[in-house]
């Protein structure tokens, strides 16, 4: 098991979050090790353990990051993983809306290209993947159609992508 940390900061001038230097440095810490102490991480960029838990829980506070276990679905019990494409006619922001409310699946990408959206989902076998495409996701209001993409093998998985 991994621990996932996804980064983002206080506003910049357009709106979006930005992260300053010591914070990039407090993320990196955690993204190896999600456990690692206050303290070690104090140490390792030049902040107090007070000051580096101050600004975790401002990095939390503001959506900037999140601190979840990320497990090999695998090795608990979910055998089926897929990437779906999908043709929307109308709102794609509601289709999504409503995507994301299952908890099947695990990201919606709103995309331009052959498909409007990417859903990524995780079941626990093919008869709970055919359900989810069958009935769930085609069922949905505005679903034109659905193209699988049903994974054999992961080879990487990484959320280190936060701060470079």
């Amino acid at each position: 098991m991994q621990s996932r940390i996804v980064a983002r900061n206080s506003k910049n001038a357009n709106g979006s979050p930005t992260v300053d230097s010591v914070s990039k440095a407090i993320i990196e810490q955690l993204q190896e090790d999600g456990r690692r102490p206050y303290g070690a991480i104090g140490r390792a960029v030049g902040l107090s353990e007070a000051a580096v838990r101050q600004r975790v829980q401002k990095l939390l506070d503001q959506g900037v990051m999140q601190v979840v276990a990320v497990t090999d679905p695998l090795t608990v019990g979910f055998m089926r993983q897929a990437m779906v494409g999908i043709t929307v006619d109308g709102d794609v922001e509601q289709v999504a809306d409503a995507l994301a409310e299952v908890k099947e699946v695990e990201y919606v990408v709103v995309t331009a290209g052959s498909f409007d959206l990417l859903v990524e989902i995780v079941c626990e076998d093919d008869a709970h993947l055919l359900e989810m495409i069958s009935k769930r996701i085609r069922a949905l209001p505005g679903v034109r159609s659905t193209e699988s993409f049903v994974y054999l093998k992961l080879r990487k998985q990484t959320y280190a992508w936060g701060t470079r």
